[in-house]
């Protein structure tokens, strides 16, 4: 049964050689560049959205800041691709994957803090020390600031494999569920399919919403260090 229901979040290989790397290639191969003069409405609509996103993004930043706009625009667009097209029958979602998740937060996150103590040092430092701190509490509040600091981008994988790898598990259970209610309750078996379906599409919200949480956080700690 563990079997079973953990099967779908084991990386598939061929020949004993991992296919994580296709899986993650094949997103960026979805969003094409315009070969024409005028583009096609499902090109139009990806431009519509990647301006969207940018301007809601980088709004905040200063100059510097918005030098970032195209890692961003890049790290949403691939996160959320990677996500939906894990919906699909007999895929993979590389996203379910912690090792992987913490390989996309972490260097996000110590570009961010480098560049904060390369441009404003000072700034930086007084975020482990808040003024008018009582002198006994310093010690304890440099402690408790630099954890804080350093789980940021576990806080940022966890977030996202937490969140994809159970709305998976609950489409895999219910619809097990489903197929074992057939030859029982063909009217619970209904009910349950359209639990399935309403559930899908909560699912495909929360494919794009994650990525969108994890780019955002991303990009409020590049603007807390800029």
């Amino acid at each position: 049964m563990n079997e079973n229901l953990f099967a779908p979040f084991i990386c598939p290989t061929i020949m004993g050689i991992s296919t994580l790397p296709i899986i993650m290639i094949f997103p960026c191969l979805i969003f094409t560049t315009p070969k024409r003069w005028l583009p096609n409405r499902i090109q139009m609509l990806q431009i519509w959205l990647i301006r969207l996103i940018t301007k809601q993004m980088m709004t905040m930043h200063n100059n510097l800041g918005r030098t970032w706009a195209l890692m961003l625009m890049t790290l949403i667009l691939f996160i959320a691709t990677t996500n939906l097209l894990g919906l699909l029958p007999y895929s993979f979602t590389p996203t379910t994957q912690l090792s992987m998740n913490i390989s996309m937060a972490i260097p996000l996150w110590m570009a961010t803090v480098l560049l904060g103590f390369r441009n404003k040092p000072k700034t930086s430092l007084a975020h482990f020390l808040p003024q008018g701190t009582p002198t006994l509490l310093i010690p304890m509040l440099i402690i408790i600031e630099t954890i804080s600091l350093f789980i940021q981008p576990l806080a940022l994988a966890v977030r996202l494999t937490a969140n994809i790898t159970a709305g998976h598990l609950l489409i895999h259970l219910i619809s097990s569920a489903a197929l074992a209610l057939v030859s029982i309750n063909i009217v619970l078996s209904s009910v349950t399919l359209i639990v399935l379906f309403l559930l899908t599409i909560l699912e495909l919200a929360v494919a794009m919403i994650q990525a969108y949480v994890f780019t955002l956080l991303v990009s409020l700690y590049l603007h807390n260090n800029t």
